[in-house]
């Protein structure tokens, strides 16, 4: 590497070098204070994922081999485990990126030969204002519809967009966890959902019984069955792909979710079918527990619920 992308590459806020500020999209990146923004609200990113993020950014769109990065992160004759720390750093900048391997927006890795930055990368004049919650990414619409490409956690535009983003939590809101935690939480709650469509379907003459004071209980019984013929395949599917990190599945899967939202709160009403087994009060706090479990499912995704982890190539 060259002594000028060497000095831009060193720890946030120690190189000798004058500072420089990159936007791409409605990120940027500050390396006099070592810290990464969105619309202006600072995203955590550690010093070495952040020193990786600037040397990328140095040189968008060209190959980035691991041996540069471990040449510039780790000085000769430091004995470390290059490997998984550069699988490690490049693993937290796509979480603070909201960036996925399968699907990237921003850092794409070439295999057996390091990683390159899809996006287009502006260098920001002296004074020149960052972008602010709330403020337009770019002048043109040309260049905002781009940001808002470029953005994944940007909801659609308008005013339902707005309140989405309002109620709806974004990768920037939940915490970082363990992988292996979100997986099987995720796998757990469509194991619960089987659970309570073959129940239903495996005790009918009971279901029946119990719905049989309502004026309309032959509806609600067909309703039931139907939504539960529909909900198993959609449920067995949202398993395997998780479970085996389909492509893309974060992108299905979001936009699967808002029609399955009002037939989730739909069977949230299930524990009444048990009253037969349980009491009005025990029922209504399961009901309670279900209401949420859409939106847990969703926020289990947006935290890396089916998304590849990252694997260690030798470099030869």
């Amino acid at each position: 590497m060259s002594g000028n992308q060497s000095e831009t590459a060193g720890k946030p806020g120690t190189t000798p070098g004058p500072p420089r500020r990159y936007r791409f999209g409605v990120f940027e990146a500050d390396t006099r204070t070592g810290e990464l923004r969105r619309k202006g609200v600072r995203i955590k990113l550690n010093a070495q994922p952040f020193q990786v993020l600037v040397m990328l950014l140095e040189r968008p769109g060209e190959l980035l081999t691991r041996e540069e990065i471990s040449r510039e992160l780790w000085p000769d004759g430091t004995f470390v485990d290059y490997e998984h720390g550069v699988n490690s750093a490049v693993n937290r900048i796509r979480e603070a990126l909201s960036d996925s391997a399968a699907n990237p927006r921003f850092l794409e890795t070439l295999a057996r030969r390091g990683y390159r930055f899809l996006a287009p990368v502006e260098r920001m004049a002296a004074g020149e204002p960052s972008i602010s919650a709330g403020q337009p990414e770019s002048a043109s619409s040309n260049e905002t519809a781009s940001s808002a490409e470029l953005d994944p956690a940007q909801p659609a535009s308008g005013t339902a967009g707005k309140s989405r983003t309002r109620i709806l939590a974004t990768p920037e809101d939940l915490p970082r966890t363990p992988h292996a935690v979100v997986q099987t939480l995720f796998l757990l709650l469509q194991l619960m959902y089987l659970g309570f469509y073959l129940g239903a379907l495996t005790n009918l003459a009971e279901v029946e019984d119990l719905l049989s004071p309502l004026r309309r209980a032959t509806l609600v019984v067909m309703i039931l069955i139907v939504t539960a013929a529909i909900l198993i395949p959609v449920r067995a599917f949202a398993f395997c792909a998780i479970l085996f990190r389909a492509p893309s599945i974060r992108e299905k899967f979001l936009r699967l979710w808002p029609f399955l939202l009002p037939l989730d709160v739909l069977w949230s009403l299930s524990p009444y079918l048990l009253l037969h087994h349980i009491n009005f009060g025990l029922a209504l706090a399961c009901m309670a527990l279900l209401v949420y479990s859409p939106f847990a499912q969703r926020s289990l995704v947006l935290m890396g619920a089916g998304q590849p982890r990252a694997v260690s190539v030798p470099v030869r």
